[in-house]
């Protein structure tokens, strides 16, 4: 009986950026000027993931020099990279032209000769097609490994889902990866290339912009878990709009993609950071469907906004939220209107606070206790103690623990960032967060 793949198979269990450069432009002194210049990056501009592109962000008429290029570069500089080294290579699931151009690709840069292949982590491969697509380019990647004396396995394949039949392609990955007749356990990224895939799926909207595709996301998502892999999204072209790739961002950890892409070092900075617990922790309140982060100061946490007002009358409190006004007779009553209101997003010192806490309890045979948060809320001059509780159990601690993970996951693979953690956070939060759970 075949056994399906559960487990992560690569060092890095997470990935948190995923960066493309070109890798030849025209008219350029120096055509691989962009190559050089992300070989150099370190620190929070450093993606996890860094992918010379030769596919879509160079021209179709400089890519033989783009592979030379990709070599030549990751040959002289790829040893002090602090991420992975993924070149991306033409690919196209109906053009065996195109395919064996990639083939060809993948062979220069992988070339010992050329002095690069001990830096490359593996190839990232576009416009896949059902699976038997990828296992076609897992066979180019395995015939590269045996036309050079590499080890089974060793270089890692990553795919760009830009189409349906791509998409299909995930509900078999549980089942095809154990099979002894190819090896997809090189399997690694599964990247949303939304742009591509609403041209595949004849998407149309009224702007011309991208449709959210979020059953695409959470499909990617959901087969990185079922498979041992790593999902990421697509990129986010509007490189202004640091807001909104922030909010991306968030809405994209809460499925389980952690990683996105990232086109600029500005996104890789922000897209690094993002998935990390906050410095500091603080609270938010439901302000008439608006999430609003209160000041924190002078003992309380303040509301000073006009969507949200309070009044404190006789015999009781008036409380308005947009349109939606309540009187309140007791204290009691306007504190469990206000708990519905309101969320605490903790920093790390608190998620470590509390997973040291639980972890104690269970040391003395304690299976749950109670976790309470409390605060002084002001809005409108008026403040209100509140208080809540939560049991945590084996259950929470081990959910709790993912955004502990992704922390010690990166201090482990990226050395290079451990200065600014530790300005970020203080070094002994640092200290504390990878020692727990351990």
């Amino acid at each position: 009986m075949m056994t399906a793949i559960d487990k992560r198979t690569h060092d890095r269990a997470f990935v948190r950026t995923f960066f493309t450069t070109p890798t030849a432009e025209q008219g350029e002194a120096d055509s691989a000027k962009k190559l050089r210049s992300a070989i150099g990056l370190r620190g929070m501009q450093a993606p996890d993931v860094w992918v010379p592109d030769n596919e879509d962000a160079t021209a179709p008429t400089m890519r033989e020099e783009g592979a030379a290029n990709v070599a030549e570069v990751v040959a002289g500089g790829g040893a002090d990279f602090p991420g992975e080294i993924h070149p991306r290579v033409v690919w196209h699931r109906d053009s065996p032209e195109t395919r064996y151009r990639g083939f060809r690709h993948m062979l220069e840069i992988a070339d010992p000769d050329n002095g690069a292949i001990e830096h490359i982590d593996g190839f990232v491969i576009p416009e896949v097609g059902g699976v038997d697509d990828w296992k076609k380019a897992d066979e180019f990647i395995s015939i590269v490994e045996t036309e050079y004396g590499l080890e089974a396995g060793s270089l890692a394949m990553s795919v760009i889902v830009e189409s349906g039949a791509a998409e299909l392609a995930l509900e078999t990955l549980r089942e095809e990866m154990a099979k002894p007749t190819n090896n997809l356990e090189r399997l690694f990224l599964l990247v949303d290339g939304e742009v591509d895939y609403t041209k595949d799926m004849r998407a149309i909207t009224p702007t011309g912009g991208l449709p959210e595709w979020k059953e695409l996301r959470h499909n990617t998502s959901r087969a990185a878990s079922a498979a041992g892999l790593i999902a990421v999204d697509g990129p986010y072209d509007d490189i202004r709009d640091v807001e909104g790739y922030h909010d991306r961002i968030t809405e994209n950890s809460a499925m389980g993609m952690l990683g996105i892409w990232s086109l600029t070092p500005g996104q890789v900075v922000e897209a690094n950071q993002s998935p990390l617990p906050p410095a500091e922790g603080y609270w938010t309140i439901d302000a008439d469907g608006r999430t609003v982060e209160l000041d924190s100061g002078d003992g309380a946490e303040v509301y000073r906004g006009d969507r949200i007002d309070l009044e404190a009358e006789d015999g009781g409190y008036e409380l308005a939220v947009g349109g939606d006004e309540r009187f309140l007779e007791t204290e009691e009553d306007l504190e469990d209107d206000l708990l519905d209101l309101l969320d605490y997003v903790p920093g790390l010192d608190d998620v470590v606070d509390s997973m040291e806490e639980f972890e104690a309890a269970k040391e003395a045979g304690k299976g749950a206790i109670a976790m309470t948060r409390s605060a002084t809320v002001e809005i409108d001059g008026v403040r209100v103690d509140v208080a809540s509780d939560r049991m945590w159990d084996e259950a929470t601690y081990q959910a709790l623990m993912t955004p502990i993970k992704l922390f010690q996951d990166v201090h482990e693979n990226r050395p290079d960032q451990h200065d600014d953690l530790a300005e970020l956070y203080g070094a002994e939060v640092v200290d504390r967060a990878m020692a727990v759970g351990n």
